[in-house]
């Protein structure tokens, strides 16, 4: 596949894969996050984990304060804010380019509000406002594609194509970013590994990746989820969360090798080290 670099504009700065595959480091300050729920709580320790993802070679952190794993329980808008901006802050001021995971405007909001230059939304920028509050505080978005909600979406999940799906529903959401005013340059786009898919769909949408994004650089997110322990479990391995962080780093540079120009992941020392191996092979070409 022939590389081409992507540009990413957010609020402030913007980023570039010219020499490598930008990491974002995932930072769960949630109590039932599928893999590290209440590890991160407290936000003292949630700002020492994101120091610490960054020191690992992360160029964003994504700052989360309600799960999106599978039957997860919603989260109010009050309590969702409060995590987010007791982390939000700290890590604005010594310079970090935080993302924030939110589908709420009001939580958006008060995130920009504090200095976030992303915002990561599984539901696409679908709740009324969302584009709005993005287009107004002039930040980079990652537009994520999701069939059904959390609570759900793992009953039955169902395609006649999911990658021309896929894509077809992330271009439609593009044009209406677009169309409410936010920049194309500062739109990433998600296939969303997990969110409504079956294994079968997931290993589809990662061996076409170069078919989902369209013109938009792609934000692949694979880390610890139920797809890799499925393989490893058929390959007769160990399947827990430590394993997966391995299985991960495979996913990682195989994204790279097809387009990606973003990783979300939980480990990130480990994924950096299979995204430089990647990225040398990719550019070399």
């Amino acid at each position: 596949m022939h590389f081409e670099p992507a540009l990413w504009e957010l609020g402030t700065r913007s980023l570039t894969t010219d020499d490598h595959t930008l990491v974002m480091g995932i930072l769960n300050v949630t109590t039932d996050s599928f893999s590290d729920g209440g590890r991160w709580l407290d936000p003292d320790a949630a700002i020492e984990h994101a120091l610490a993802l960054r020191s690992s070679g992360a160029d964003i952190i994504d700052v989360g304060a309600e799960s999106t794993r599978p039957g997860a329980t919603p989260v109010d808008a009050a309590a969702e804010t409060s995590r987010i901006v007791a982390v939000v802050g700290p890590l604005v001021e010594v310079g970090i380019a935080v993302s924030v995971d939110t589908s709420k405007p009001q939580v958006a909001e008060a995130a920009i509000a504090a200095g976030a230059e992303i915002i990561n939304d599984v539901n696409g920028l679908r709740t009324p406002g969302m584009i709005d509050v993005c287009s107004a505080g002039g930040v980079g978005v990652v537009i994520m594609h999701m069939q059904g909600e959390p609570a759900t979406m793992q009953i039955d999940p169902a395609y006649r194509d999911v990658v021309a799906e896929v894509a077809a529903f992330l271009d439609r959401r593009v044009g209406a970013a677009v169309d409410g005013g936010i920049d194309p340059g500062k739109i990433v786009v998600d296939p969303g590994i997990g969110f409504g898919k079956t294994f079968e769909h997931n290993l589809q949408l990662l061996a076409a990746l170069d078919r989902v994004g369209g013109e938009r650089p792609v934000l692949v997110g694979t880390s610890r989820k139920g797809f890799l322990a499925t393989i490893l479990q058929r390959a007769g391995l160990r399947s827990g969360m430590a394993e997966r962080d391995a299985a991960t780093a495979g996913t990682v540079a195989i994204s790279i090798a097809r387009g990606a120009s973003v990783v979300r992941v939980h480990d990130v020392a480990g994924s950096v080290s299979a995204a430089r191996t990647a990225d040398a092979m990719v550019r070399i070409r």
